[in-house]
């Protein structure tokens, strides 16, 4: 995989908003893969300058889901549909019908979940899949150990999780659900092309586990290795545990332009 180090968050989400330019300018209905949380909100911040300036024409762009809250009510303003389309789909002027998303109040979970990934492939696949990363290495809400070759399906959190998301629900734990539906590791290793961005102290231990590590389901992360094209964008922070971090420095330094991310 690729590592690249930027100074902070700011400049990493403008290197992976250009990345994301790149792909729309020469796959205009190309579909990017979104994820939650406060992490990604500098690439959407940066994508969403892009496109005001002119930038890009997104226009046919498509985004779709990492993951869903199970039992929450149809337009629940803490649901992550409502999240993305709060934080990306609007800001980028996108249409409704741009927008692919598992159903977490389906009757029916497990068909919900299969019917997502079949979605997914009907459309053509996800070209760029963002990803964050939490302190134990999960991604999506694949926790540890975790089947590397997991599809999209339905996960318990964890109290720990709940205790965090509780913020999002007037600090009320007894609001936060007890379930998700998530891409399964298998189905996120799908997307063409994988853009992991980290950030902060709490996160190196992490990284340095998932890129220099060994593939292992303890850390979900990790099974970025094992694809074809795989982008972790760090700042100096997350980055402060990486024994190669030179070698990657040099790297970046040196890459042709041409290449992008």
């Amino acid at each position: 995989m690729e590592v690249v180090i930027v100074p902070d968050a700011k400049a990493g989400g403008e290197l992976i908003a250009e990345s994301i330019a790149a792909l729309w300018r020469r796959k205009p209905d190309a579909l990017l893969g979104v994820a939650t949380g406060s992490t990604p909100i500098p690439i959407y911040d940066a994508l969403t300058a892009k496109v005001a300036a002119g930038d890009v024409d997104v226009s046919r762009a498509r985004v779709c889901q990492l993951d869903e809250y199970v039992g929450l009510p149809a337009g629940h303003p803490e649901s992550y549909r409502a999240t993305v389309i709060r934080q990306v789909v609007e800001p980028l002027g996108l249409g409704a019908d741009s927008f692919i998303g598992p159903d977490g109040s389906a009757e029916d979970v497990q068909a919900a979940c299969e019917a997502y990934d079949l979605a997914l492939a009907s459309a053509g696949g996800v070209d760029l899949q963002i990803l964050g990363i939490g302190t134990d290495g999960h991604i999506g809400f694949n926790e540890p150990c975790s089947s590397l070759a997991s599809r999209t399906r339905i996960k318990t959190l964890t109290e720990q999780t709940r205790i965090d998301n509780a913020r999002f629900f007037d600090d009320d734990i007894d609001q936060v659900p007890h379930h998700v539906i998530t891409q399964g590791i298998g189905t996120i290793l799908e997307a063409r092309h994988l853009v992991l961005l980290a950030t902060g102290e709490g996160k190196a231990e992490a990284v340095a586990q998932t890129v220099e590590g060994p593939v292992a389901a303890v850390v979900p992360a990790s099974a970025l290795q094992l694809h074809q094209h795989a982008t972790v964008v760090v700042d100096e922070a997350a980055a402060s545990k990486l024994k190669l971090a030179p070698y990657f420095r040099h790297t970046f330094a040196n890459k042709p332009v041409w290449q992008g991310l």
